[in-house]
Formats: C-alpha cells, sequence, structure tokens
C-alpha cells in the first residue's frame, strides 16, 4: 500500500509539474497554450512591418486562464497587422477574439496589446492575403503567383493598444 501511495503522489507531480510547464511554455506549434512570455511593450506601435521578420507570431486572447496560440502574422505595406487563421469558425481563440476585441500579441520575444477585429471587407481581405504572400515570400523564397485567397480563410486586423 505505501508503494502505490508513493507511486501516486510521483504521478501527481508529474503532473503538476507537466501542468506548469505547458502554462509558461505553450503554445508549441499546433498545441495551444496560456500567458505568453516576453517583455511587455506599452509603447503604442503604429507601423508594424517588422512582424515581417518573425516566422511566427504568438496570439493569447482573455478568460480566467488565457488561450493562445501560433499563427502567421503579416503586415501591409502600410504597416497594419494582420493575423491569418484557416478555418477559424468555431476555434476557441478566434470565438474568443470576435467576442472581446482584446488579445496580446508575441512578435520574437515582445508581447504587445491589442485590439483585434475580423476582417469582412473583401478588398481588406485581398491585402491580408497578399501581405501574407508577400511574407512568405520573403521567408521561404518566391514560389511563383499565390494561389486565389480561399473563402475559408479568416483574417484579423491588430491595433496597439500601447
Amino acid at each position: 500500500m505505501r508503494i502505490l501511495l508513493i507511486i501516486a503522489a510521483i504521478a501527481a507531480l508529474g503532473g503538476i509539474l507537466t501542468g506548469a510547464w505547458w502554462l509558461t511554455q505553450c503554445p508549441c506549434e499546433r498545441i495551444p497554450g496560456a500567458w505568453l512570455q516576453g517583455a511587455e511593450e506599452t509603447a503604442p506601435v503604429s507601423d508594424w512591418t517588422f512582424a515581417n521578420e518573425a516566422p511566427i507570431c504568438y496570439i493569447e486572447v482573455p478568460g480566467a486562464i488565457p488561450h493562445s496560440v501560433t499563427l502567421n502574422c503579416m503586415a501591409d505595406g502600410g504597416g497594419t497587422l494582420y493575423l491569418s487563421c484557416s478555418r477559424c469558425d468555431g476555434k476557441r481563440w478566434s470565438t474568443i477574439a470576435v467576442a472581446t476585441g482584446q488579445a496580446r500579441i508575441r512578435i520574437a520575444e515582445t508581447v504587445y496589446p491589442v485590439t483585434i477585429a475580423r476582417v469582412i471587407e473583401p478588398a481588406e481581405l485581398d491585402r491580408a492575403w497578399a501581405a501574407r504572400a508577400d511574407k512568405l515570400a520573403r521567408l521561404r523564397g518566391p514560389a511563383g503567383a499565390p494561389p486565389p485567397r480561399p473563402g475559408h480563410w479568416w483574417s484579423f486586423r491588430l491595433e496597439s493598444r500601447g
């Protein structure tokens, strides 16, 4: 009986440590996380073109325990920041983002408080799609003309709350 209690205690401790690691280290590729780690920038940002140098960004939406995921982020030529999401309808983070309009984004090692709004207008969706294609071409090399924007592709516009 004593051995079983020791094994149970070790398993419980392992679960606690794994949970603590997850809360502070993810999102990790396709595994969502909680609070984003990094230095928080509170100064306003008006030109987000530096986001095009980051291969991936991380978005955190509010909640009792925040929810964070990895996403593509890109800025257009005017410095407007966008996130893109395939088949976003019903995903936890996008549902919260649409409902609250609040988020935090980590680009490289810095976290920025932002407002977030789903883009609906077709011309702006096309600008976000073109910004995505430009960024991917810079990071991965040119791959010819980008395919047409799929109807299931969502974009979000982010603005600094700094």
